[in-house]
């Protein structure tokens, strides 16, 4: 057996370690991310690779949480940090203690990146943006109390519309804690009395001083507040997520004070044309009617009213008469017709023929007897006449034979 010495796997990894560790000071490596997660802790895992080799990487928790982009798949970076060897696995990692893109930089990443983010939840759609005011009561200003912006703000203001009323809200607008505050302001604006449209931003700066405006808490809390938001941050070449985000974005914060309320002297005079307009519509309105009344006035149902009443007697006289002709007329007709009808009925009556001497002979059943052979001797009869009836029995019943005829 070997005299070599024997020594467990536990400082195997350690004395591998500490040869690592301290062979290799903290270095800036060149390369590319890939297999890029986020732990539920929040911790990144991802892989630093060149075109012949590879190594495992972690950026810790506390680290990334001052990370303005997130790491993504194939983003060339230069990773600042230091190996070391994990011993429970005794595998070696790069600790990445900072992250920087390669050929843009870190905020402007991190800027394309929340762009696209919420360009994709739909904050920044037109459709969703609400109109101002045109004449607001009580105006907040959400911005740091003493820079040059609030005070042209408040200038402006002044000058355009005196009655309105200024809030100021205080918040950094620059420096870590500054985006949380803004957001916290935006958001009590819901308890703020009367508010009815809210101005924040800042003025110019480099891209570092206005980042409070490009984060994503702040571009929340102006899509959820309740009442209009305009923007304005930095000069007019500044674009921030906040101005994408907002109601309305304004390329100054005097800009944004001219959006908010009118020019009393622009508005009193649109007040004035408006009047005039006003005054030449009801002229024109009050000419038509002293013409249209004076047509009126003219025509004779209102100059001789009597005419039209006599007119319509007339009318319904002759109506009244021409009524009474077609009703003597319709009389005469039926009594005509009604008398030829008697006629004709008195022509046929069986009374009629009784009178000239004729007489009707009928068994007491009211048989009509038309022949002699329908009796029998010794049998009722009844004979009618004109005036009256008869009855009889019949003593003897023989058929006679007709004038000029042959007997039977």
């Amino acid at each position: 057996m070997s005299d070599l010495p024997i020594i467990s796997v536990t400082e195997l990894v350690e004395t591998l370690r500490e040869v690592v560790e301290t062979a290799l000071p903290p270095c800036t490596v060149e390369g590319e991310l890939s297999n890029c997660r986020r732990s539920p802790a929040g911790h990144w895992y991802l892989t630093l690779k060149d075109e012949t080799a590879e190594i495992r990487a972690v950026i810790w928790r506390s680290t990334a949480a001052g990370l303005r982009f997130e790491p993504q798949d194939g983003m060339s970076v230069l990773a600042t940090g230091g190996l070391q060897v994990y011993v429970a696995r005794g595998t070696c990692q790069f600790i990445i203690r900072h992250l920087q893109p390669q050929g843009v930089g870190e905020l402007e990443l991190a800027f394309r990146q929340m762009k696209e983010k919420l360009a994709a939840e739909g904050l920044f759609d037109p459709e969703r943006k609400r109109p101002l005011p045109r004449i607001p009561r009580r105006i907040a200003l959400v911005t740091s109390p003493t820079g040059a912006a609030v005070r042209d703000m408040i200038q402006v203001i002044v000058r355009r519309w005196p009655a309105a009323r200024i809030l100021i809200v205080p918040v950094p607008v620059q420096g870590k804690e500054a985006a949380g505050r803004i957001a916290e302001a935006l958001r009590s604006v819901t308890h703020l009395p009367e508010i009815d449209v809210v101005i924040t931003g800042r003025g110019g700066g480099s891209l570092e001083d206005l980042w409070a405006f490009n984060e994503e808490i702040v571009a929340r809390a102006i899509v959820e507040c309740p009442v209009p938001v305009v923007a304005a941050v930095g000069h007019e070449t500044d674009v921030s997520i906040a101005d994408l985000a907002a109601d309305r974005r304004a390329l100054t914060p005097s800009e944004a004070a001219e959006l908010v309320v009118p020019a009393r002297g622009e508005l009193r005079g649109q007040l004035l044309q408006l009047a005039r307009r006003l005054e030449r519509s009801l002229a024109g309105r009050l000419e038509q009617m002293r013409l249209r009344l004076s047509a009126l006035r003219s025509r004779p149902v209102l100059t001789r009213p009597h005419l039209l009443t006599d007119d319509r007697r007339r009318h319904l006289d002759e109506l009244a008469e021409r009524g009474r002709q077609a009703v003597d007329q319709m009389l005469e007709r039926r009594r005509l017709h009604l008398a030829a009808l008697s006629a004709a009925l008195d022509a046929l009556s069986p009374l009629r023929v009784l009178s000239r001497g004729y007489s009707l002979t009928t068994h007491p059943d009211g048989t009509l007897i038309t022949s002699a052979d329908q009796v029998n001797a010794d049998e009722t009869i009844c004979t009618r006449l004109a005036d009256g009836e008869i009855t009889s029995v019949v003593v003897s019943a023989a058929r006679s034979d007709p004038p000029g005829g042959i007997p039977s």
